[in-house]
């Protein structure tokens, strides 16, 4: 079964780099988000060191939505999902490994790069490495969240946006934690361990709970 599981992280990870959702693609939209902003609110330096940390982690959240209704879909059309459910690996761990590729494939990436588009919005070392931080502990539950929107739509041709409407409220408290996290890495009445701590917790039930989730819902669309 290990040896089955590594095969199938192998193969997720090169299928995230060619269908949409690579880590190009990711970064790409990521630099256009943090780009824009700057140019829509001025060139205030103070305020953009301010909000930065929100901007970062909002523009992470969108970029990790691509490729999300990709990641069961394209398994659902050429019929290998059927071998997966069939498969000696229980389904759950099929969606536990296929979200680990589709992370370190769209989201690691944008952790890497975080800190160079952090410059570009005037915020502090402190403040980079706490987005850094909060953006490595916090993206894995974006991810897993987005595994319950994708089962939920793999059967339908154009849900995409679909994907979205379900995770982004969802993916509320992550957001609120994370950047409540940047924020107090560079000072504030709240201290940095208590939404880090926090926002670790919420990628750690997401991922044990999130599997069984999708897994049901993958196993209902095929009822």
């Amino acid at each position: 079964m290990k040896a089955a599981l590594l095969a199938l992280l192998i193969r997720e990870f090169r299928l995230a780099n060619r269908i949409g959702g690579g880590a190009a693609m990711g970064v790409v939209f990521f630099l256009i988000l943090v780009t824009i902003v700057p140019f829509s609110i001025g060139p205030d330096l103070n305020l953009l060191s301010r909000i930065g940390p929100a901007i970062l982690w909002i523009a992470a959240l969108l970029a990790t939505l691509l490729g999300l209704d990709r990641l069961f879909q394209s398994d659902q059309e050429d019929g290998s999902l059927d071998a997966l459910r069939m498969g000696e690996a229980p389904l759950e761990l099929v969606v536990a490994t296929k979200c680990v590729a589709h992370w370190a494939a769209t989201c690691l990436p944008l952790v890497i790069v975080a800190p160079l588009f952090g410059l570009m919005l005037a915020m502090d070392a402190p403040a980079l490495a706490g987005v850094t931080a909060t953006l490595l502990a916090g993206t894995p539950a974006l991810t897993f969240l987005g595994a319950i929107g994708a089962a939920l739509t793999a059967t339908l041709r154009r849900g995409g946006l679909l994907t979205a409407i379900l995770i982004l409220p969802l993916a509320i408290p992550v957001l609120i934690f994370g950047v409540s996290a940047s924020a107090a890495a560079t000072g504030g009445t709240v201290p940095f361990a208590t939404p880090f701590l926090i926002l670790v917790a919420l990628s750690l039930a997401a991922a044990a709970l999130a599997p069984f989730a999708a897994a049901a819902a993958l196993r209902a669309m095929s009822d």
